[in-house]
Parts: C-alpha cells; structure tokens; sequence
C-alpha cells in the first residue's frame, strides 16, 4: 500500500532543500468527498497532500499550465516541479516528454502505483449510495473500496465502482518516476484492454453512426474536454482558427476573415467535426486517462472515440502510448513490416 506518510515527508524533504520550486500534488477538498488537485511550495504544505481512490485528476495538465507560466515570465524558474502521477498520469508525463514540450530535467515523478484497484467514479458512487453523502472512500485492498456514509461503513466490490479506466488499465504502476510508492502491478484482475471499444463496434456501421449523431446532438460545445486534456497544449485549437494566433494588435477584421474548419455552433454537424478531428489529433497520443468523459456536463461517452484510435494503433502497430518517452512516436516512426496496404 502506499504510504501517504512518506509522501508527504518526501515532498516536504524536497521543497525544504531546493530541489523542486513547487509541488503539484492532491488534497482534501473542500466541497465533497473528492480531493482536488494542489500546489504546494512550503515544506508545511506537504501535510495537506492526500492520496486515495478520489484522487481523479490527471495531474499532468497541470505541468502544461505551470510550463506556460515559466515560459511566460521574465526570471523563470530553472529548478524542476515536482507531481504526484499515477499510472494513466505517468503516461501522460511520458507522451509531454516525447513530444519535447519539457525536458526530463525539469520534472521530478513521485508515483503512486494504484496497485490492485484504482480511482472511483463518482456518478457509480451515487447511484450505489442512493443519494447518500458520502464522506470518505478508501482503498481496501484488492477486495474494493471502504466507503463512510451516514455513520455507517460499508466494503464495496471494486467493479462497482472503478472508473472504466481503471477497469481496462493495462498497468497500474507509474513506469516512469522518481520514486515510487506502493508495490508494481502491472496486470489487473478486471476487464481486457479495449473491451468497451471492441463491444461497441460490433453494431453495424449504421447503428455506430445514429448512436453517434445522437451524442454529436447533446453536445453543447463547452470544450471541457479539450481544457481537461494535457495533450491540447496548443496556443491556439484548429476549430478556433488556421491561420494565426490572436495578439493584442490583432484587427477586428482579422478576425472575421480568418479560415475556420468549423464554427462554434452546438449542432450536430459542426459538433462532429469537432470531435472527430481531436480524436484523430490525439492518435497515438491519448493515454486514456478518461478526463475528458470524466468532465461533460451531458455524458457524452468520449473515451470510446479515442481508445477506439488507440487500440488501432496497438493492433496494427504494437504501439503502446506513453510507453517509452525515449520511443519515436507513432506518427513520426516507420517500421519496414507497418501494414501500407492503404498506400498500393
């Protein structure tokens, strides 16, 4: 199990001496039962970090915000920034490192391995609750979760509650860190990878597309998918605008005549254009850290269209995202024996 005590000591450890400038780690939140994700830059803070199965977010977006804020200031930083990843985190790490948005340098790991269960859902949580407040959930080994409500504890199956991440996780443990909390566990006891994208399209052709145009329907063009996800780090997104970036001494008619692929209409058209294109975007790159599901206002099943593109890229490629940071990625790597048949 992981020993919270000694996160906390090693996170104090590391801010005390200079050796991180900050630390982007989780807390108890103030409204509910889910912890949210903090930064610290006092060793005293270090008390306040939490990890449990509420701990939800993937911190990697996070270092994304912090990168934009050094590179923004004029005296940055040079010291790394300290994070608390997870499994699904680490990979996100992993791809930012590929992808050169920062050095290895410049990030330090502390990984918290999920061991043999994972992070909660909380709308499965209600619904098991019944309405219910709860006010804590805690790992209880491989058996489930300890979850307190009403005075009363109950010890519920970890399948009832897992978020469905967490259900097909192909490694639970963070590859890349630090230091590592908690035992490595790479194969979990719950569903095959890809189970929910490979039931999904065993509908026809026609069935996939009216599902999908239904969904495409509710969406109400928020984009907490894209502001969730630590791989749209763009300056600006492709459904905003293709020719430049907006500067303070951009016209009011540059901004009218600029080219859009799409507007930023809710209608099912548009909204599908959005989707799919950031799908496609994030091929090969997308480590299922389920954020974008995890934040629609109307449940739209994102998670099917890109594990979807990912078990493509496994299957036809034997690439595993977030894998291997020194590894080419998917879209820049050429192997003699890659299926081409689609170039003859």
């Amino acid at each position: 199990m992981v020993n919270v005590d000694e996160l906390r000591s090693l996170a104090a450890e590391l801010l005390e001496q200079g050796q991180v400038r900050s630390l982007i780690g989780y807390r108890r939140g103030t409204a509910g039962v889910l912890a949210e994700p903090c930064t610290i830059a006092a060793p005293g803070e270090a008390e306040t970090l939490v990890w449990d199965p509420t701990c939800l977010n993937n911190l990697a977006l996070f270092l994304v915000e912090e990168r934009k804020q050094q590179a923004a200031a004029s005296a940055p930083d040079k010291r790394p920034v300290g994070v608390v990843a997870k499994g699904c985190d680490s990979r996100a790490v992993s791809v930012l490192l590929q992808e050169n948005y920062f050095k290895r340098e410049d990030v330090f790991i502390l990984g918290v391995s999920c061991e043999g269960t994972g992070v909660i859902d909380p709308r499965k949580l209600s619904a098991r609750l019944k309405g219910r407040w709860p006010t804590r959930v805690e790992f209880a080994g491989e058996d489930g979760f300890k979850v307190s409500a009403g005075g009363d504890e109950t010890l519920v199956p970890a399948r009832e509650l897992l978020a469905d991440r967490c259900l097909e996780c192909r490694e639970a443990s963070p590859r890349l860190n630090d230091v590592l909390f908690g035992e490595v566990v790479t194969e979990r006891g719950f569903d095959e990878p890809f189970r929910a994208a490979k039931a999904a399209q065993e509908a026809t052709e026609d069935a996939r597309w009216a599902t999908w145009e239904r969904h495409f329907d509710r969406c109400v063009r928020c984009f907490a998918c894209r502001a969730v996800c630590p791989m749209c780090y763009c300056p600006e997104c492709v459904v905003d605008s293709t020719t430049f970036v907006n500067t303070p001494g951009t016209s009011a008619e540059e901004k009218a005549t600029r080219i859009r692929w799409c507007e930023r209409s809710a209608n099912v058209s548009e909204s599908a254009v959005y989707h799919l294109t950031r799908a496609i975007h994030l091929a090969g790159r997308c480590i299922d850290c389920g954020e974008c599901e995890r934040v629609c206002p109307v449940n739209i099943p994102l998670r099917l269209l890109n594990t979807k593109l990912e078990m493509e890229a496994f299957q036809q490629f034997e690439y595993e995202v977030g894998r291997d940071f020194e590894r080419p990625s998917l879209l820049s790597s050429f192997r003699d024996e890659d299926p081409n048949s689609f170039i003859r």
